[in-house]
């Protein structure tokens, strides 16, 4: 499978403005075949609070996708090449401030056979997508409306959420840290040695987002203190809690174990009674 890199592109854009930039696209040299790819321009927006992408839907916040000029669209790659794929983005005079939104996708329909008198296609795209804020009367505001960390979970991971809402008329980064300690041994779990445990996850404008983050790397059966802290639009909310892991299987196991012994002390009492 080809690479597209960067992921995304995060600009600063004036009226009149020229703005030069370049994706980086690999066939592996593991790929056995040459790589013929199509770089197109297409809308970029999310739909739901789960933020599913949408490259098809244009809206005020998409105009920059007529500013955007690749230079070679089209080109092949043999196995274990690359090729820096040039765009310009030419912004004009008249345009208002805020966000706008593109994706430079990358696709392949190259892979084909025939199979009893039918072509067969599998086309794989990649998208590289641009924020951009263009200089003007630029609004931020928004909130963290949910910050939730369950107490006790029967399985893992052990989900945490988060709701983030942005009223303003650019992108935001809410910066999301997660902390976990073993309560009953002192160590720490996560971040990793040299880990900072921070991912940063962007906000659209006139959005709400629900973000999941999950904890994987503990034992099912512990305590831990789990700590997310979501640094956004200078605010912090930080959330804290003790978390009981408890897997199904032994919840079953206690309370059989606990019936047992309820009832062999209730058999106990009941043939003393009889002695006398």
């Amino acid at each position: 499978m080809f690479t597209v890199a960067p992921m995304n592109h995060k600009i600063d854009l004036k009226a009149g403005e020229v703005y030069h930039g370049e994706i980086l696209v690999s066939n592996p040299a593991n790929s056995e075949t040459d790589f013929e790819y199509i770089a197109e321009v297409t809308p970029y927006s999310v739909t739901g609070t789960s933020y599913d992408a949408d490259l098809a839907t244009e809206s005020q916040r998409s105009m920059i996708t007529k500013w955007i000029k690749i230079e070679e669209p089209t080109g092949t790659l043999k196995p274990n090449d690359k090729k820096v794929i040039k765009f310009t983005i030419t912004v004009p005079e008249n345009v208002p401030a805020g966000g706008q939104y593109a994706a430079i996708t990358v696709r392949s329909n190259d892979d084909s056979q025939a199979t009893d008198g039918f072509s067969v296609k599998n086309i794989f795209e990649i998208a590289s997508v641009i924020y951009a804020e263009i200089d003007g009367e630029i609004t931020h505001k928004g909130e963290v409306t949910n910050n939730n960390i369950p107490g006790f979970v029967t399985g893992l991971p052990i989900h945490l959420d988060a709701m983030i809402t942005n009223e303003g008329n650019v992108h935001e980064t809410a910066s999301v840290e997660l902390k976990v300690k073993n309560v009953l041994t002192g160590d720490k779990i996560y971040p990793e040695e040299g880990q900072t445990g921070i991912l940063d996850e962007v906000i659209m404008p006139e959005s709400t987002r629900y973000l999941v983050r999950d904890v994987t790397n503990v034992a099912p059966l512990g305590v831990y203190e789990v700590t997310q802290s979501i640094n956004y639009l200078g605010e912090v909310s930080s959330e804290t809690r003790v978390v009981f892991a408890c897997p199904i299987w032994f919840l079953i196991a206690l309370v059989f174990t606990a019936g047992l012994i309820i009832y062999g002390i209730i058999r106990a009492i009941l043939k003393h009674r009889r002695r006398f």
